[in-house]
């Protein structure tokens, strides 16, 4: 493929129908498929730094072997060829045409290039935080001292002493639906945790009893499960036992087991451990209970808010000039609108 005829995936996102492209990546997620017709079609999703594209290699796809440096041989038995009888973790080259498909965008790739390995590395297309990692974690541990003397030693040992952060600053926080890239863990962490100590200092000067630091500590360690239910391969992708487990379970696990430990107070492990099981606020949703206190429902809702937010900011970010409204977004089941006029003061 030539380089410099290459679109990433934030130039083919803003395509019109019959846009064609090139685009090199790292499959993030691919799986084999049946047609209407019982032929065998993949169902792929394509990582680069600016993003994820999903598309489809259809039956009638040519494929190419460009990795040994001299030529394209054509692969006539993808599903049996050692390049791509797994797909996901590697990098690739895809051309591709923009088709539509239920009023939404469908990428259809045309052309498969399976590229050499050591001069495309996947994890040099592997998309990152767009926050700051020193910024991040300077806040992660602003919020960590907030949370006084008892609660910041605790989080401490758990997250440094037991080598949890070594994997948790880089973790994706999903597959996909929200922060699906490295670091994607830790910029939701710090963002529901940053909206959750404002919502419960708000709280607690209308009145109401609530701890502002068991809020904080609950919604640093909310997610905790995420670094055994994702790996990086080097793209995000679900483990076995976030499949069948799920994060919350597991990250209910991990708490306890370090919190009985460190010999952590009774009431601040039920407070805190509730937090942790109720967080995605409905059974609906996999929380084996609901919120039933101050500061489980305050993570909770901060949770979901910045679910959304990601949400309504990626679609926006997709919608092309001129469109107020964004297409239909599945994982939050809207359409959003990027809003009104901006009020000078």
């Amino acid at each position: 493929m030539e380089e410099q005829k290459l679109s990433k995936t934030g130039d083919i996102r803003k395509l019109e129908k019959d846009g064609r492209f090139k685009v090199i990546g790292v499959v993030s997620r691919s799986s084999v498929k049946k047609d209407k017709n019982g032929k065998n079609y993949w169902d792929i999703a394509l990582m680069d730094e600016e993003g994820v594209i999903e598309g489809k290699i259809w039956g009638n796809s040519r494929w190419w072997d460009v990795s040994r440096g001299d030529g394209k041989v054509e692969v006539s038995n993808p599903s049996g060829s050692e390049q791509f009888a797994g797909m996901t973790g590697k990098t690739l080259g895809l051309t591709g045409l923009v088709a539509e498909f239920k009023g939404q965008p469908q990428y259809n790739f045309s052309e498969v290039h399976y590229l050499n390995q050591e001069k495309y590395p996947p994890h040099q297309y592997v998309q990152r935080s767009p926050v700051p990692q020193e910024a991040l974690e300077k806040e992660f541990n602003e919020l960590v001292d907030s949370c006084g003397k008892v609660l910041s030693g605790f989080l401490r040992c758990l997250f440094f002493e037991k080598k949890i952060w070594d994997a948790f600053k880089d973790w994706p926080a999903a597959v996909s639906h929200h922060h699906a890239y490295a670091g994607g863990l830790l910029e939701h962490t710090v963002a529901v945790a940053r909206t959750a100590k404002s919502l419960a200092e708000a709280s607690a000067a209308s009145g109401y009893e609530i701890s502002v630091p068991v809020t904080v500590a609950g919604a640093l360690l909310h997610d905790l499960g995420k670094i055994d239910s994702y790996r990086l391969n080097p793209a995000p992708e679900m483990t076995v036992e976030g499949a069948v487990i799920d994060h919350i379970v597991l990250g209910y696990g991990v708490f306890a087991r370090i919190a009985r430990d460190y010999g952590l107070d009774e009431d601040l492990f039920l407070a805190i451990g509730h937090i942790l099981v109720s967080h995605h606020g409905s059974r609906e949703f996999g929380s084996p209970v609901l919120p039933a206190t101050p500061e489980a429902l305050i993570v909770s809702a901060s949770d979901e808010l910045d679910f959304r937010l990601f949400c309504w900011k990626s679609a926006v970010d997709r919608t092309e000039d001129g469109r107020e409204i964004t297409d239909y977004h599945p994982s939050a089941q809207r359409r959003f609108w990027k809003g009104g006029p901006e009020v000078v003061s």
